[in-house]
């Protein structure tokens, strides 16, 4: 069976990834959130290296639950910086806070965090190949920036946009390829 050629095919959990969540549409905010935070901690590291600490992450972030972590502390930051099985970036870390505030007063704003990412594309899935950034991860990520939120630059935004399936990338040889309706 053929994958998208980034696929490091020696990893059951990288495998796992690419043939049943990325770039399958997601709209649960949990889900959304996850994401987005699992993302920002990618910045300037692979998808592999938190693919593989992926569960270390759910543990140390509650779950991903955005609103406990929207009111985690100082001493809360210091026990993640002292966590040695996730990414310890202070300033990723407190932007995963902040980052949480902000993904509620978007909720409030347009009933879901999924309402606001969807309505950029009125719902549609984007098929495109082999970019890192586009208009659209620019508009967002201007959006999300003016907003508040902090590792949220085009190309990490691109990648969300692939990973919760409102972008799909699959090389013209993988299985999971499809063209645009």
């Amino acid at each position: 069976m053929n994958r998208c050629s980034w696929v490091n095919l020696n990893n059951p959990l990288y495998i796992k990834y690419h043939d049943n969540e990325w770039g399958q549409p997601v709209y649960e905010d949990t889900k959304l959130f996850e994401m987005l935070l699992l993302e920002s901690f990618q910045a300037g590291l692979s998808w592999e290296c938190i693919l593989n600490k992926r569960e270390s992450f759910k543990e140390a972030f509650d779950n991903f639950d955005y609103e406990k972590i929207s009111k985690y502390d100082d001493n809360k930051v210091n026990k993640l910086i002292e966590n040695k099985n996730i990414i310890r970036n202070k300033r990723k870390i407190t932007a995963t806070i902040k980052n949480a505030k902000i993904f509620m007063e978007i909720q409030k704003e347009y009933k879901t965090f999924s309402n606001y990412i969807w309505h950029f594309t009125k719902g549609n899935v984007i098929y495109e190949y082999n970019k890192t950034t586009s208009s659209l991860s620019d508009e967002i990520s201007k959006d999300l920036y003016k907003r508040g939120m902090r590792f949220v630059g085009s190309t990490i935004i691109y990648s969300y946009l692939q990973a919760i399936g409102i972008i799909n990338s699959h090389d013209n040889k993988c299985f999971l390829y499809k063209e645009s309706k």
